[in-house]
Formats: C-alpha cells, structure tokens, sequence
C-alpha cells in the first residue's frame, strides 16, 4: 500500500469541495444553530470527561492508525481531518434529527460530545480501509456513515426505547461493519499481510502503542460520560477499567500463546489491550460486581488476539483486507459485549417473563439491525468510492464490476484504461 498519488484535476477538486462543504457548514450553522445557554451547570460538570474523549478522538485513533511504515503521516493526518470535518456535519445531523424545535437547534457541550463519540465510528471504518482510500474518498464515506448512524440511533432511541447511552455504544459495531464492506470493495488480490508497504517499523510500532495507551487511559471516561445516574456512573468507570485491565493481560498471555516464535506481537498488543473497553461498553451501567467485568475483558482480550491469529486468515477468502484489524479490536468484542448484556438482562428479569421476553427481543433487535444498516451502508459507499475512482483516475479501481464499469464510464465520458 501507499498513499495515494493525486491527479492533477484532483489536486484542484479536493481543495474545492472541501471549501465548499465547510462553507455550507457555516451557512448551515449560521442560519440554524444557536448556543444553549441554559446548560451552563452541566457543560461545566462533564468538561474533563469531555476532553478525556476529545484525547481520545484526536490522539489516540490517530496514533493507533500511525503503524504502517510508509503510511504513518497520512494515517495520523487523515485521521485528525475527520475528526475535524465529521463533528461539523455529525453535530449537523444530530441536531435536526433530535434536537430541532421552532426552526432552531440548540447546540451544548453534550451535543458536541455526542458528535465526537459519533465519528468514531468513521475512524473506525478508515481503519479498515486504511491506505486504500484517498481523502475525497473518506469525505465521501464520513458523510454516508455519519448520517447513517444517527438514522439509526434515532430508531434505537425513540422507537425501541433503547437508552441514548446505550445506543452511541454500538458505534464500534457500525463502524466495523460499515468499513469491512467497504474494504471489500477496495479488495485487491496483490494485498497481502505479509506485502512490504504493509509492515510496521520499530518507530511506527511506537507511535501506535503510544495511541493505544492513549485509549486505554482515557476509555472509562467515553463508557461513563453520557451516564447520567451517578450511581451507575461509578459502576461505568469501574467495570471500564476492571475489564480494560484484564483484556490488557490476556493480550500478553494470548499473544506470546499463539506466536510461532514465542514472541509478543505488538499488532495484538495494541490493539487487544482495548477489546475489554469496547466489549463492557454496553453493560457498564448494569454490572453489579467486578468479577463479571473482569470475566468479560478477559474473553474480550482472547477473543481479539485469536481472531488476528486464526480468523484473519480467513481473509483473503472473503475477499476482505482488513488493514488495521478493526473486526478484532472492534467488531469481535463489542458482539460479545452485546451477547453479554441480553444475558445480564435476562438474569436480571427472569421474575417477569412476559417483560423477558421483549427486553430479549429488543436488545437482540438493536445489534442486528446495527449491523443489516452497516453492511447495507457499506455496500452502497463501496459502489459510490469507486464510481469516484473511476471519475477521476479513469481506471478500473475492481475487476468483478466490470459491467458496472463499463456503464459508469460511458455516463461520465471516461474509457477505463486496462490492467
């Protein structure tokens, strides 16, 4: 892999929409958007956990995605534009969606938060397609998958009765699903774990465990924020940090279990230590005892490190090229995280079985529709990345679309070239 070589008229399109859409940001804010004055107790109250998760946006996915040798800058850059770009338009479309009353939208500091626990679900899907995509393409996806999340955080919320909380904590879910689809897409048979470009260098392996530390500092926070009980608070950052702090162990215990040479490999490490985070996301507010927390970091951790040894080399099989492991780090856990809590749930009512049995119903709803949406979401943004491909590169960006090609270089008066 490496970074994407721009065309000349690229050069001059890329600058041009991204003025373009930052001024229909502001004329959009302008028109719009108005501060909340009233919440200024509160704001004051979640500031520090508000810039736990800021670092955690900003530095630590940035850092996380900085370990490729020849692609550490872009990954690190790209990374910060997004975050920048998709909490303009994440705060856009949260607030006509949920917060829009008398031709007004009143903006606080939760509603910036919650734009920020939003666009990770995009960091995390550009971990997927990292190095595949240049940056008009990941514009193009932060804009889908951002408007797509918040569409489906408004059935989760207000149709299925599901917690606001509870609800940003299938990001991790989405974004998982969302950017698989996409890579496969972006799918080239010449990508391949083991391709020079692909592989880390003792400085970009740094840079990554330095933004892994970032996250696991910082994760009680994003798990705890938005909680609003201060009793279940507390639980929140408990169990954050119990099951954090045994996915941690597992990472090094499974790593250098599964290692052929009986070494650490940093790539588990780095991302494993986070699997107790994402996966205890869902549950934090109900466990009522730290050994669960700790049980369920613990097969969170396993879990993540043997799908980066055994499951990822299902792959290439699948068509899929997972370049930052997000299926493992994200996607695996936060599936045992969601099992966990129809568990934990169904312990907890099992005196009304009537009410267990739509409870069980609604939580199983949530995560599959998470992900029929993701996927579904995917697939159309994958269609849409490469029609911008073809646009403007005119080449072919995948060989098994080649009717579909065919079609979209007549409509844009492009030949595709060969090879």
């Amino acid at each position: 892999m490496m970074p994407s070589l721009y065309p000349p008229s690229l050069r001059i399109r890329l600058p041009g929409l991204i003025f373009f859409l930052e001024a229909a940001f502001i004329l959009i804010f302008f028109f719009f958007f108005s501060y909340d004055h009233q919440s200024v107790q509160k704001d004051l109250a979640i500031y520090p956990a508000f810039q736990d998760v800021n670092i955690m946006v900003v530095l630590g996915f940035a850092f996380l995605l900085a370990f490729l040798r020849r692609y550490g800058f872009s990954s690190a850059g790209f990374s910060l534009f997004l975050a920048a770009f998709g909490v303009q338009w994440a705060l856009i479309v949260n607030g006509f969606i949920f917060h829009f009353s008398d031709g007004q939208v009143k903006i606080n500091l939760q509603s910036i938060l919650v734009a920020i626990m939003s666009i990770t679900a995009v960091l995390i899907s550009a971990g997927a397609i990292l190095g595949k995509a240049n940056l008009m393409q990941l514009i193009c996806m932060a804009m889908v998958e951002v408007a797509v999340f918040a569409g489906n955080r408004w059935v989760i919320v207000d149709v299925l009765g599901i917690r606001s909380h509870i609800s940003l904590m299938h990001v991790h879910l989405f974004g998982t699903s969302f950017g698989s689809t996409v890579s496969w897409f972006l799918y080239n048979s010449s990508l391949h774990p083991k391709v020079e470009k692909e592989r880390s260098k003792p400085a970009s392996d740094v840079f990554a465990m330095l933004g892994a530390l970032f996250l696991w500092a910082f994760w009680p926070s994003f798990n705890s924020v938005l909680v609003e009980n201060e009793d279940e608070k507390q639980a929140a950052i408990y169990n954050t940090y119990f099951a954090m702090a045994t996915s941690a162990v597992a990472a090094f215990a499974f790593s250098k279990a599964t290692s052929s040479d009986g070494t650490f490999h940093m790539a588990h490490i780095q991302n494993a230590t986070l699997a107790g985070g994402v996966a205890v996301g869902f549950s934090v507010p109900i466990i009522q005892y730290p050994w669960i927390a700790m049980t369920l970091g613990l097969v969170a951790g396993a879990g993540s490190v043997l799908g980066f040894a055994f499951l990822q080399r299902l792959e290439p099989a699948l068509r899929i090229h997972d370049t930052c492991g997000v299926l493992y780090t994200f996607g695996l856990p936060s599936l045992i995280g969601g099992i966990t809590r129809i568990i934990l749930i169904l312990i907890d009512s099992q005196d009304d079985l009537e009410g267990m049995g739509y409870l069980a119903l609604i939580e199983l709803g949530a995560p599959c529709m998470i992900i029929s949406l993701g996927l579904i979401a995917g697939l159309i943004t994958g269609l849409l990345l490469q029609t911008l491909f073809v646009i403007f590169y005119g080449a072919k960006a995948s060989p098994f679309l080649d009717c579909y090609w065919c079609l979209i270089a007549q409509w844009a008066h492009i030949v595709p070239s060969k090879g």
